[in-house]
């Protein structure tokens, strides 16, 4: 594939017709700069995005959004929008990392207020929140409880008392999808996820306090409760071992279950079976299960944090903006071709960013739109933006983060942890990291520039920025 196979819609958006590949469904586009395109040629990712296109059932055309990297069967950044009634549900659409996705919590006091207190609260939280590969709690869940997290998610935990109403009510899904069952779950998924509930893990996972640098909209910061130079506690992880299971687990018999739906694909990576079928449903319910398990994840860090802040400032109440998953499918209506239809959507590194008015977003930000968190690399800025219409025609699906643009094992064998603490105490940015084995992977080099990402989704007009962060602490596991 070359540059010149590309048709050009506008200045950010480009599109493979359909008749490139003879098994392509549908055209594959990809939301990128120009510069950006040349640079996403540089690996298997739109290759990838285009063998997306043969997927049964699909509508429109396979996408990517501008953090498009390789990855697992849909490149990272990939959304695919499949019909219930005749499409395919698949594993790769989603990855190993389940509801992988983020929160933000917000502090009443600005950066030069809590200067004097923040390696207190930097180590506290460390201290209070388990990272790194596999680590996990001393006590964990018995399967009886654990089963309650699968099928309740967030709101178990909130009922229990390990956080607010509010935190429910500001949260994707309000943190909890119906479809889940428990027992489409493996015991070795369970297993694996007994002791990781309230845990950050590893590769790409962190926790930053940040302060509010820059705001583009003053009237919806302001509607979000978002000041300049406030402070803010980003969280990013998922399900742990017990997601990545369930991915493992469903992709293997996904492989085996096309032979007998008779489904042929170019890439094995993309094994699917029917939406419809019991192997289609048994991965939903447990993926289902899976998303809940990150969601209640995200609330038992959220209360972990509460619990350390409280300590050293206990006139301060975190409160959330939002929590919003990138890793997940989800069963949407759309209009196509003029008639309403039930799709199931992949977001694979990408971001739900509904408008204004869209029924399954928070009264708070019924007349504004939900908001979108978009994380960069370590010690880079983070941006919160706000869904709008426009984002329609990528079935309201935005950007997740910078993107990759150097492999981990590259990153590990060209870049210097100690240079890179060094890199961020030079920048006033604190660090608390339990090994140096995973800092090289993070570093921002290893990643595209997030303030060219987030400009293109918002010159699109996926979503449009509303405030952007920048770090004061990053606290990391491996």
């Amino acid at each position: 594939m070359e540059k010149k196979d590309f048709v050009k819609i506008n200045d950010f958006l480009w599109e493979i017709p359909k008749d490139f590949r003879s098994d392509m469904r549908v055209p594959a586009r990809v939301y990128v700069s120009e510069k950006m395109l040349e640079e996403a040629l540089k690996d298997r990712s739109l290759n990838q995005l285009i063998n997306v296109a043969t997927l049964p059932g699909i509508v429109n055309y396979s996408l990517a959004m501008p953090d498009i990297h390789e990855g697992y069967g849909f490149p990272i950044g990939g959304v695919a929008a499949i019909r219930l009634s005749e499409g395919a549900i698949s594993p790769g659409g989603v990855g190993y990392d389940l509801n992988c996705g983020m929160r933000i919590l917000l502090s009443d006091f600005s950066a030069s207020e809590i200067e004097p207190y923040l390696d207190k609260l930097a180590t506290a939280i460390a201290k209070a929140v388990p990272s790194g590969l596999g680590k996990g709690h001393k006590i964990g869940l018995s399967i009886s409880d654990l089963d309650k997290v699968l099928e309740g998610g967030a709101q178990k935990l909130v009922e229990n008392g390990y956080g607010e109403k509010e935190d429910i009510e500001l949260c994707e899904a309000n943190g909890c999808l119906k479809q889940a069952d428990a027992k489409a779950v493996s015991n070795k998924a369970k297993n694996r996820g007994q002791d990781q509930l309230g845990t950050l893990g590893s590769g790409n996972h962190f926790l930053e306090i940040q302060k509010v640098a820059e705001i583009f909209n003053e009237e919806i910061a302001q509607k979000m409760g978002i000041f300049k130079n406030q402070v803010t506690v980003m969280i990013h992880t998922g399900s742990r071992g017990l997601g990545h299971q369930v991915a493992t687990d469903y992709i293997q018999k996904m492989m085996q279950a096309m032979r007998r739906y008779n489904i042929n694909i170019p890439d094995r990576e993309l094994a699917c079976a029917p939406f419809n079928s019991d192997e289609g449903q048994a991965y939903f319910q447990a993926m289902c299960a899976a998303a809940n398990f990150a969601w209640a994840n995200r609330q038992m860090i959220s209360y972990y944090v509460r619990e350390a802040w409280k300590k050293i400032l206990p006139q301060d109440k975190l409160k959330i903006i939002y929590d919003v998953a990138h890793n997940i499918a989800k069963i949407e209506e759309y209009e196509i071709n003029g008639k309403k239809e039930k799709l199931i959507v992949h977001r694979k590194g990408s971001t739900r960013a509904f408008p204004a008015h869209h029924p399954e977003i928070p009264e708070k930000y019924k007349e504004i739109g939900q908001p979108v968190l978009i994380p960069g690399s370590m010690g880079t800025a983070s941006y919160i933006l706000i869904g709008n219409e426009k984002s329609r025609e990528s079935f309201y699906s935005t950007c997740h983060g910078a993107g990759r643009r150097m492999s981990r094992m590259a990153a590990t064998r060209n870049l210097s942890p100690q240079e890179i603490i060094k890199y961020l105490e030079n920048k006033g940015i604190l660090v608390k990291c339990e090994s140096l084995r995973g800092l090289a992977e993070e570093a921002p080099e290893a990643y595209k520039d997030i303030n060219e990402v987030v400009e293109v989704v918002h010159q699109s007009q996926l979503s449009l920025k509303v405030a952007k962060l920048v770090p004061l602490a990053v606290i990391k596991g491996e």
